[in-house]
Parts: C-alpha cells; sequence; structure tokens
C-alpha cells in the first residue's frame, strides 16, 4: 500500500472512531477518488454520486457495484489491488450488495443516505488537506488547464459564438486528459451582467471571459481568463485593476494559521477601497480546491483555518471583469497552479506580507 493510501485508511478511521460508528459510507464521486488515490466512480460526469460506493469498518474496506462497472476498477483502475473487497451486484438491482452490507450497521457517510449521519463537512475538509503526493498531482492538473486556456486565447476569434469557443476550451482539455467539469464562456456584455455565464448562440465581437475547472485523477483546478480584441477600454481596465487588487489580497493572505474569515475580510476591503464596495455581494468568492472545484468556500465568519498543503481558488469578480487562478499553499510560499507565461500581468505589492502578486490582465490581441 502507497503512504498516501495509508494516510487516508489512519484518518477515516479516526473519523469512526470519534463518531462512534461501524463504519462510513462514501458515495460521492470525490470522496471515491480521493480514498482510492485517484479512481473514477462515475459514468455520467454530471453526477454527485457515483456508480460504485465505499464502505469502511474496522475490520474491511468494501466497494460495492455493479457487473457493469466492476471489470474496469478491477482492471484499469486496479483497485482489488490496493485491497478493496469488491461486491458486486447485477446491473439490475445495483443497491441490492450494498443494502446487505449496511444491514444492522450504524454509519456515517458523505451525505443523506438512510438512517446514516451526515458528515460531508468533515470528509470534504479531509478531501482539501492533499497529502505531497496530491500535491504532485495537483501541479500537473493546473498546468495542463492553463495550457488548455493559452492555447484556446490563441484560437478564439470575433464572429465565433459562445458555442463555438467553449467546444474549443473542451476539445483543448480532453486532449490533455482534463474533464471539463465547469466550462463557461462570455462575450462582450454578457460578461457584466452574469457571474456564472454559461454559454451561448451569442457571437464574440471584441471580449472574452474564458472559465475552466478541470478534473483529472480526481482532483480538479480552476482558472479564468480574459481575451480583447484590440485596446482594452479605459472602464475595462479600471474594473480588472481593481479586481486584481482583491484577488492579489485573497492571494498574498492565504497562508498558514490565517483564518478564511480574516482572508475574507481583506478582500473586502479591497472591493471597498478600489471603490467597488458591493461587488463580492453578487457572486462567492472562492475557498479551498481538492477534488471538488471548492471543498469549501471562504465566507465572514469562517473558521477554516488555512494549512501547508492545501490548494485554494479564489475567484473576485466585478461587473465585467473576473480573476481566477489554483494557488498550493507552501510552508515558505504560495505557488500558483495555473500560471500562464508570458501572459500579461499587473504586479501588486501587498505591503503587510512584503510579497509582489502577479495578476492576470485581459490579452490583448490585434
Amino acid at each position: 500500500m502507497s503512504a498516501e493510501f495509508l494516510a487516508k485508511r489512519n484518518k477515516i478511521l479516526e473519523l469512526l472512531d470519534k463518531h462512534g460508528v461501524d463504519g462510513i459510507l462514501l458515495r460521492r464521486v470525490s470522496s471515491f477518488a480521493w480514498a482510492t488515490c485517484g479512481a473514477a466512480s462515475y459514468v455520467n460526469t454530471a453526477t454527485t454520486e457515483g456508480a460504485a460506493s465505499l464502505l469502511v469498518t474496522r475490520e474491511h474496506w468494501f466497494l460495492a457495484t455493479n457487473n457493469i462497472e466492476a471489470p474496469r476498477l478491477q482492471g484499469e483502475e486496479k483497485l482489488t489491488e490496493q485491497g478493496w473487497e469488491f461486491v458486486i451486484s447485477p446491473w439490475a438491482t445495483p443497491l441490492k450488495g450494498l443494502s446487505e452490507l449496511l444491514a444492522g450497521k450504524t454509519l456515517i457517510s458523505d451525505g443523506l443516505f438512510g438512517a446514516a449521519q451526515d458528515v460531508s463537512a468533515e470528509i470534504s475538509r479531509l478531501r482539501a488537506n492533499l497529502t505531497p503526493e496530491e500535491g504532485q498531482r495537483i501541479r500537473q492538473v493546473g498546468k495542463l488547464c492553463a495550457e488548455t486556456i493559452s492555447v484556446v486565447a490563441q484560437m478564439v476569434q470575433p464572429g465565433m459564438t459562445e458555442y463555438e469557443i467553449a467546444a474549443l476550451l473542451g476539445g483543448e482539455a480532453q486532449k490533455r486528459g482534463i474533464q471539463p467539469i465547469v466550462n463557461l464562456v462570455a462575450t462582450d456584455e454578457r460578461i457584466y451582467r452574469f457571474r456564472h455565464p454559461l454559454p451561448t448562440e451569442k457571437k464574440l465581437e471584441k471580449y472574452a471571459l474564458l472559465v475552466l475547472s478541470g478534473r483529472r485523477a480526481g482532483l480538479v483546478c480552476s482558472i479564468s481568463r480574459l481575451v480583447h480584441f484590440g485596446p482594452v477600454p479605459a472602464d475595462v481596465q479600471k474594473r480588472i485593476a481593481a479586481t486584481a487588487r482583491v484577488n492579489a489580497a485573497f492571494v498574498a493572505h492565504t497562508r498558514p494559521g490565517r483564518s478564511l474569515a480574516e482572508i475574507f475580510q481583506r478582500g473586502q476591503a479591497e472591493y471597498a477601497a478600489t471603490g467597488f464596495p458591493d461587488e463580492w455581494c453578487f457572486h462567492h468568492q472562492g475557498g479551498a480546491a481538492g477534488y471538488e472545484p471548492r471543498e469549501f468556500l471562504g465566507l465572514p465568519g469562517s473558521a477554516d483555518v488555512v494549512s501547508v498543503g492545501q490548494a485554494y481558488a479564489w475567484n473576485p469578480t466585478i461587473a465585467g471583469a473576473k480573476m481566477e487562478d489554483t494557488l498550493l499553499v507552501g510552508a515558505q510560499g504560495n505557488e500558483i497552479l495555473t500560471t500562464i507565461p508570458n501572459w500579461p500581468v499587473i504586479s501588486i505589492k501587498i505591503s503587510e506580507q512584503d510579497v509582489e502578486i502577479d495578476c492576470p490582465l485581459a490579452l490583448e490581441i490585434g
């Protein structure tokens, strides 16, 4: 067994002891990937719960699935070799084996399921505390997501529909083994109107927002970039520069021992200082990343505290501008995982932290 798997095994057993139950049931795609060190339980990529479940007791590590999924999980994901005991049900009665395993047991779970106690918030915190092995994997995810955005930014042309741009994002991500679980595009006035812009048939005139959350081996990185054809207007420059100040505050203050409540306050203060005091109200500001795009959000009053090894994706927005990268918290500093070489940036100095944060500007084309 790998050091990563053993570390997770110990965390799960500690959770069983904490709650004094017989077992823990993990049904979410993200929890399955976390506990198996990157295996995929989904078939429908939009589903929260996969086609396989994990039941961990003090004596057994069960994997319950149907006869469709079992061969792949055994042969390609090699989960039998990892130590999981397969319980296989016919596809027509997919929960038969799982139901028999659960009979008479007291349980906790990563979601609502029967009489099990929902401890999803605790499990999301476990998923967010990345092991060194996961840190290496998420670095690769970030690099590939950045490559995807960089390539697509050069392919986008005025006259393309948002659907066509989204197709480029999705295709370039898949070429790199990245699953585009969030693929958003806004052009021109839609960047001002919508914070979660699902792509439409609208055609690009001059200004485009590209948003990607990409998943590989269960881990997710998020990145957003702006592209403008021709000189960026002064008002748009102002909004991007203000967003950069907020972004720099979030990134610089995401350091071990800092509470998310304090980091959130720093961001709020920059929104106010730049003349956009209420913009934070119109969209969440991001939070801890891992096996979900956000394992938990930074919120006013949040008691969560940053620790070494966690990943964060902050996404400040002001109508007409957005900034988003994924970072990995290190003992000596933060590592931006989604940096795009040669992308235009503005460097923001954060005097309290004695650091300068490079924040991405709009890429001017033509």
